[in-house]
């Protein structure tokens, strides 16, 4: 891998409840190899020097889910935060939610809460979970916002702008990403992250996620630099 490194990467981490359903496991029990999969991903961002990874975690969409997968899912952020916080203080890592956290369970929503509480004065590796998010509900978030301010006479019509609409998105803190990963085969946005990945660099893996690690994401890393390599010499 040559020197460059992308500054900010996003992952859909997708196929974990094929990759339980392919060894005769339950749905859940591939959620929970994907959990262990993030811890292992975490690690590698850290060692590769990323300074910002976003893991989509739960998208507004997956309520549709059958309710015991859905029921599980709220309750694995409660669990791998009480077991990762402490190590995440002293890794220096420092946790963002992005998404819709209102319509929570209230454990889950106290968990991701806390996390964000107790990391927010860490410089390290900022890890943004993109958690009950949908990309189409961010931006009609992020617009309504804006409509607000210009009924509040805080602004004109004329002066709205692109900008005025990042600032309102979820991730209005976070550069967008330079490289967006989906693992588990399909080769589909899925409503991750429309806007902040107008102009990112989109990378499919075949592997479902629990299969996914270190090398496999320095392959992504390294197309991304390749075509990086063929745009500066054209």
């Amino acid at each position: 891998m040559n020197s460059y490194v992308p500054k900010h990467v996003a992952i859909m981490m997708d196929g974990n409840g094929r990759w339980g359903k392919a060894r005769g496991l339950s749905r859940s029990e591939g959620h929970f190899a994907g959990a262990k999969t993030m811890e292992k991903i975490i690690d590698a961002s850290i060692e590769l020097d990323i300074k910002i990874l976003t893991l989509y975690a739960f998208s507004s969409e997956n309520w549709s889910r059958p309710k015991h997968e859905v029921s599980y899912l709220m309750h694995l952020p409660v669990k791998f935060f009480n077991q990762k916080l402490p190590e995440f203080m002293r890794r220096n890592i420092k946790i963002l939610i992005s998404g819709n956290m209102a319509d929570l369970p209230e454990l889950t929503r106290k968990a991701l809460v806390k996390a964000v509480e107790e990391t927010k004065n860490n410089d390290g590796l900022i890890v943004n979970f993109a958690f009950n998010y949908g990309g189409r509900a961010d931006i009609l978030q992020a617009v309504r916002k804006v409509i607000q301010e210009v009924q509040n006479e805080h602004t004109a019509w004329d002066n709205v702008s692109e900008e005025m609409i990042q600032q309102h998105l979820y991730t209005k803190d976070l550069p967008d990403p330079e490289l967006v990963i989906r693992t588990g085969g399909e080769k589909r946005v899925s409503n991750f992250l429309l806007w902040q990945s107008s102009m990112s660099e989109l990378y499919f893996s075949d592997a479902y996620f629990p299969d996914f690690n270190k090398e496999l994401l320095c392959d992504a890393i390294n197309e991304l630099q390749r075509k990086n390599s063929i745009l500066n010499y054209s």
